[in-house]
């Protein structure tokens, strides 16, 4: 099997997330504006003053970046903000963030008893650990960091090994995750998932069109595939449109909620007046 990128230095897309989130969380636009006030802190010296500068992150996020990415990074952020949080309110057992990047939710949100669990490619890992030394950022006790291969190593145990129990009440976060897994391991990642989970668990994640995989679509934003593929983190997994209810019933899980593109842009860009502010890129979709 062919080494990519990722398996060897920090995924650019991971870097490319914390860079919007860090952007987002200057923003004075309500619906621009995101919570992750500590993106700013995992960005390298140089570029932290640059991201502060209103035309510098107009220009990134509205000319180089894909159409309606940045607008999508808000809206799934604050989402999975808003899952995270009912999930420590309730007091869920354990929580565990798969390919978790540079997310921050396990330092900006108070856990409570729910322990966290980041698993991620060692590489990545490694990078948003060495940053969060660098910057004074204290990592709460009950947080644990997995290093893993997706591709190669069994799921299962790392996860026993690191202390993640069978069974118990569970939020699986796959955030930007699935569209870089091949199908194989999307289907034996969601195995896992259904075998751990305990009673009143959930699952929150995203995923692209199969369309756009393909090249075949003319949605808003398609292009967002070649970039990634430029990067050489080429997006390997979709659902086709209307495959969801099937791929959930599958692996046991029942759907809580569907946003698509234009459900996003209702919830997170658009006014009083009903007027958009925003639009997000058309090749996502998030489930919970």
């Amino acid at each position: 099997m062919q080494t990519r990128r990722i398996e060897t230095a920090t995924s650019r897309t991971a870097e490319f997330t914390c860079v919007y989130r860090a952007a987002s969380s200057l923003e004075r636009s309500a619906c621009y504006h995101s919570d992750d006030v500590l993106a700013p802190r995992l960005l390298p010296g140089l570029i932290q003053p640059l991201v502060r500068l209103p035309w510098i992150r107009r220009f990134y996020s509205h000319v180089i970046a894909p159409r309606g990415t940045y607008e999508y990074v808000i809206a799934r952020t604050k989402y999975i903000d808003a899952v995270f949080q009912d999930a420590l309110a309730a007091g869920f057992d354990q929580a565990l963030i798969f390919g978790a990047g540079f997310d921050t939710r396990a330092l900006r949100f108070p856990a409570g008893q729910t322990r966290i669990f980041e698993l991620d490619a060692p590489a990545t890992q490694a990078a948003k650990l060495g940053q969060y030394r660098r910057r004074g950022l204290e990592v709460p006790s009950g947080v644990a960091f997995i290093p893993i291969d997706f591709e190669r190593q069994a799921l299962p145990a790392r996860l026993v090994e690191a202390g993640f129990r069978r069974h118990l009440k569970s939020l699986f976060v796959l955030e930007g995750l699935t569209m870089y897994l091949r199908p194989e391991a999307v289907e034996l990642t969601f195995r896992d998932i259904h075998d751990f989970a305990g009673p009143g668990s959930r699952v929150v994640f995203d995923y692209v069109y199969a369309s756009v995989l393909h090249g075949e679509s003319s949605i808003y934003g398609g292009e967002i595939s070649r970039t990634v593929a430029g990067a050489d983190e080429h997006w390997l997994f979709g659902l086709e449109e209307g495959a969801i209810q099937p791929f959930l019933a599958r692996h046991g899980l029942r759907l809580l909620d569907h946003k698509t593109p234009a459900q996003l842009e209702q919830a997170y860009f658009t006014d009083a007046a009903g007027r958009r502010l925003g639009r997000v890129n058309g090749a996502h979709c998030l489930v919970l």
